[in-house]
C-alpha cells in the first residue's frame, strides 16, 4: 500500500491548485469561489522515485452549521485520520486567521507529521514579511510555495518524502476494474459508492449537484478489486450555466473515458427520461461495457409483475443499447449490490473478449447460408472474411467487395448472430468495413 499524504486547510487557500500541480494533472476543479472541492480526491504522485497517494480535501470551516460544509469537515477529518503525513496549506495574503489556528490545533492532536505550506508566495527571492507570522502556529518551519507557478514545490515534496515510510510499498495489481457511476443529478450515485465501500466516502444530500469532482474509491472484497469513480450528475446542456458545473460535466465525461465499465443509474421513482438516454449514449459511444442500474427500487410500489413490466419498458427506451443488462437495486438498503458487483466483473470480461478468426468465419458462413447478403442492381455483396481487430470494445473488420452494398440492416443481423454464439452481453461492438478488389 502506498503512503497517503493529505492536503488540508481552510477554504480558498489554493489546496486544489497545489494538488493539481503536485500530481501533474488537472484533476481537481479550481475556481476563485470558496468551497468548490467537497469530496476527497485521490491521485498518484511521485518524487525522486518515491511513489505516494495524494489526497485533496474540502476546506475546513471549524464552526459552520451548514449541511454541506459540516460534511466537508467530516470528509477532511477522515482524510487526516488515514494519512501518513499532512500538508497544511495557508494563504500568505490573508495572514494567520482564527480558523488557521483551529485547524493547526486539530492537526497537532492527530499526532501525524505536518508540513506547513504557505501558499501564494508568487514572487521569487525573499518571501514577504507576512510569511514569518506563520511560525506562530507552532508547526515548525513553514515552506514558501506558489501553487500557480510551481515555486517551492520541490522543497515541499522533499519534506513530504522525509516523513514517509516506503518499506511496505507493494506493486499494484493490474486486475482492478475501473467503474464509472453516471446518471442525472440526485439518482443516488454517491449513495451507491458509499454503500459499496461501507463508509461515508462521498457527501450525500438531497441538494442536486452535491458531487462536483469525479472521485475515485477503491473497493476490495470477495468479488475482486474495483475502483468506483463517482461523477457529478449530468444535466441538460441548456441548464448548465454555472462554470463549476461545466467543469463537473467535463470531469464526468473524462471519467467515462478512463473507466472499463459504466453503471448508468436511473431513479425508479422518476422512471426513464430523455436525459437518461443521453447519459447512456456517452458510455455507448465510448465503447464501454454498460449496466443499467435502477436505483431506489425499495421506494417503488410494486406487485408480482412490476419488475417484468418495468424491464420491458426500459428495453424499449434503451433500444439502441439492447446489450446492456438491467438490474434493480437499492443503495439505501443494499438490495442486490452483490449481484451488481458480479455483473460488473462479467460485463468487463465480455468487453475484453477475443474471438479466434476461424470460429468467427464459421459463424459468418452459417449466417450467410441462412440469410443471403443483399444485392443492388444485380450486384451481390460478397463478404470474403472477418477478423477481430481489437478489444474494449470488441471490434471486427469485414473485408467485402463493395462497401455500399453492406446495408445497415445486414450489419445488425451479423452482429446479432455473433452475439447469439459468443454472448458479448453488456458490451457494444464495432464493425469496420474494408473494400477488397476482386481478383
Amino acid at each position: 500500500m502506498k503512503p497517503i499524504v493529505a492536503i488540508v486547510g481552510r477554504p480558498n487557500v489554493g489546496k486544489s491548485t497545489l494538488f493539481n500541480k503536485l500530481c501533474g494533472k488537472r484533476l481537481a476543479i479550481v475556481d476563485d469561489r470558496p468551497g468548490v472541492t467537497r469530496d476527497r480526491l485521490y491521485a498518484d504522485c511521485d518524487w525522486l522515485d518515491k511513489k505516494f497517494l495524494l489526497v485533496d480535501t474540502g476546506g475546513i470551516e471549524p464552526y459552520s452549521d451548514d449541511v454541506i460544509l459540516s460534511q466537508m469537515r467530516a470528509q477532511a477529518q477522515i482524510a487526516i485520520e488515514r494519512a501518513d503525513a499532512i500538508i497544511f496549506v495557508v494563504d500568505v495574503r490573508s495572514g494567520v486567521v482564527a480558523s488557521d489556528a483551529e485547524v493547526a490545533a486539530m492537526l497537532q492532536k492527530s499526532g501525524k507529521p505536518v508540513i506547513l505550506c504557505v501558499n501564494k508566495c508568487d514572487t521569487l527571492g525573499e518571501p514577504p514579511a507576512d510569511f514569518y507570522e506563520f511560525y506562530n502556529l507552532g508547526l515548525g518551519d513553514p515552506i514558501a510555495v506558489s501553487s500557480v507557478h510551481g515555486h517551492g514545490t520541490g522543497d515541499l515534496l522533499d519534506e513530504v518524502v522525509k516523513c514517509l515510510d516506503f518499506t511496505e510499498e507493494e506493486e499494484e495489481d493490474d486486475d482492478t476494474i475501473k467503474v464509472a457511476v453516471i446518471g442525472k443529478p440526485n439518482v443516488g450515485k454517491s449513495s451507491l459508492v458509499n454503500a459499496l465501500c461501507g463508509e461515508k466516502r462521498m457527501l450525500v444530500s438531497d441538494i442536486a449537484g452535491t458531487t462536483r469532482d469525479a472521485t475515485d474509491t477503491l473497493v476490495e472484497n470477495a468479488h475482486g478489486k474495483f475502483v468506483f469513480i463517482d461523477t457529478a450528475g449530468l444535466r441538460k446542456k441548456a441548464k448548465v450555466d454555472d462554470q463549476i458545473e461545466k467543469y463537473s460535466v467535463m470531469r464526468a465525461v473524462m471519467a467515462v473515458e478512463r473507466a472499463n465499465v459504466c453503471v448508468i443509474m436511473i431513479d425508479a421513482t422518476e422512471g426513464f427520461t430523455e436525459q437518461d438516454s443521453k447519459v447512456a449514449g456517452i458510455a455507448h459511444e465510448a465503447g464501454k461495457a454498460c449496466i443499467i442500474a435502477v436505483n431506489k427500487w425499495d421506494a417503488y410500489e410494486k406487485d408480482g409483475r412490476t419488475m417484468d413490466g418495468y424491464r420491458k419498458s426500459l428495453m424499449n427506451d434503451f433500444s439502441f443499447m439492447s446489450y446492456a443488462p438491467i438490474i434493480f437495486i437499492s443503495a439505501k438498503t443494499g438490495q442486490r449490490l452483490d449481484r451488481l458487483l458480479e455483473l460488473i466483473k462479467y460485463v468487463d470480461d465480455q468487453n475484453a473478449v477475443r474471438i479466434p478468426t476461424g470460429r468467427l468465419n464459421q459463424v459468418l458462413a452459417d449466417a450467410q447460408a441462412r440469410v443471403q447478403p443483399p444485392t443492388d442492381k444485380g450486384k451481390r455483396l460478397k463478404i470474403y472474411y472477418m477478423t477481430q481487430a481489437s478489444t474494449r470494445p470488441p471490434t471486427f473488420v469485414a473485408f467485402v467487395n463493395k462497401k455500399d452494398l453492406f446495408h445497415y440492416s445486414y450489419q445488425r443481423y451479423l452482429d446479432n448472430q455473433i452475439r447469439e454464439v459468443f454472448g458479448l452481453e453488456g458490451t457494444p461492438t464495432r464493425l469496420v468495413i474494408r473494400e477488397r478488389a476482386e481478383k
